[in-house]
């Protein structure tokens, strides 16, 4: 049985991100902050873990290529689906933030704000480059 190297990098990264997990779960234990750093440990170890998952090399022929056009539709139709969650979750955030403090934070409604107009202004840009 042979073994893919991409494989093998999500294990590795597998295993990473349980460590960085167990020792922010200590760290709520034993009373101190998790802080930023652990946040986007947590979330570049899973992107790098699910992209190991998900594209395959050219060497080793084990999967699809980012840069074949099945890939380039995956990526496409997956970045519009990540923008309307995300959208969804900042709106439910701006409502848990005016329901939990009865108040607005300006910064996270100006995000809002931004994500809501930003899918239709990168498909203007885009639009225009191709006339």
């Amino acid at each position: 049985m042979k073994i893919r190297t991409r494989k093998i990098g999500a294990i590795l990264i597998g295993v990473a991100i349980l460590i960085v997990v167990g020792y922010s779960i200590f760290k709520i234990i034993s009373g101190r902050e998790v802080g930023f750093q652990e946040v986007i440990v947590i979330g570049t170890l899973l992107m790098m873990f699910f992209s190991a998952l998900t594209w395959g090399t050219k060497e080793q022929k084990d999967g699809i290529l980012q840069e074949e056009e099945l890939g380039q539709r995956i990526i496409e139709k997956s970045s519009k689906i990540s923008y309307f969650i995300l959208l969804f979750f900042i709106l439910a955030a701006v409502a848990a933030d005016q329901f939990i403090n009865h108040t607005v934070n300006i910064f996270l409604l100006a995000v809002l704000g931004l994500a809501i107009i930003l899918l239709p202004f990168v498909e203007f840009v885009v639009a225009k480059k191709y006339q």
